[in-house]
């Protein structure tokens, strides 16, 4: 059974950094691409940044480049988001995603998958 779980989430305040985990298993990690969405309390989930097998390429939107980095480690099967800067507009639960394929820096496809999900929340 695959299973990705997220770690790393708290309330922060604004300025701060934060690192968020997502822990792979039941999966080949290596062979997938992975990112990570987030949803905001009464929005849709949102593409933030993703990373190609290897590491080599990654790719970010445009609300957190700069201030976010993704980064891989194969060997433990983990992926993560170092966040830095936070502000209140980065208040959301982040998703975990790995995905067969990864077409356009951020559209997953192939088999996927999800993980449940942590929490971040940036207030004074």
């Amino acid at each position: 059974e695959v299973e990705l779980v997220e770690s790393g989430g708290a309330l922060v305040q604004p300025g701060e950094s934060l690192r968020l985990s997502c822990k792979a298993s039941g999966v080949a990690f290596s062979g997938y691409a992975a990112g990570w969405f987030r949803q905001a309390p009464g929005k849709e989930r949102e593409f933030v940044a993703a990373i190609h097998r290897g590491g080599s390429d990654t790719f970010y939107s445009d609300s957190v480049k700069g201030r976010f980095t993704i980064s891989r480690d194969d060997a433990k099967s983990a992926m993560y988001l170092e966040m830095d800067n936070l502000q209140g507009e980065d208040t959301a639960v982040y998703y975990c995603r790995v995905a067969q394929g990864l077409e356009g820096g951020r559209n997953f496809y192939g088999v996927k998958y999800w993980g449940k999900g942590t929490l971040v929340n940036v207030s004074s």
